[in-house]
């Protein structure tokens, strides 16, 4: 059996981690997704009422195309320089998105992860 993840933790290199989906200053918090509590970045906590708004702070600016892997993904979408996720241009301009989205499927995460391993920032 191969996985890139040790077998004691009993996930598999497919896996996906969801975490919660918080963002203070910038900031995701790193504890799993419906946590109770404040949320928590290394040291810094925050309560649900100091997040950042869900809007990413990169809605409307300027962009272009990423570069498509040999299949075409992620097919005319643009890279976001601050949620890190491929959104769809709007005359050259990133579309309005939210820093997360909780309904995307696992393969668009496995995807981005392709997508930066093979042709990288």
């Amino acid at each position: 059996m191969s996985s890139d993840v040790p077998s004691s933790t009993g996930a598999s290199s497919h896996s996906t981690v969801h975490f919660c989906r918080s963002r203070h200053r910038g900031r995701r918090c790193t504890r799993p997704l419906d946590h109770p509590g404040l949320h928590r970045h290394r040291a810094i906590l925050w309560a649900g009422a100091a997040a950042d708004p869900l809007r990413c702070a990169g809605s409307g600016a300027q962009g272009r195309a990423a570069t498509p892997l040999a299949d075409g993904w992620p097919h005319g979408r643009a890279l976001c320089p601050v949620c890190l996720r491929f959104v769809s241009l709007v005359n050259d301009t990133l579309a309005a998105h939210d820093t997360s989205d909780p309904a995307e499927p696992a393969s668009e995460a496995l995807r981005r992860r392709d997508w930066f391993n093979t042709i990288g920032w």
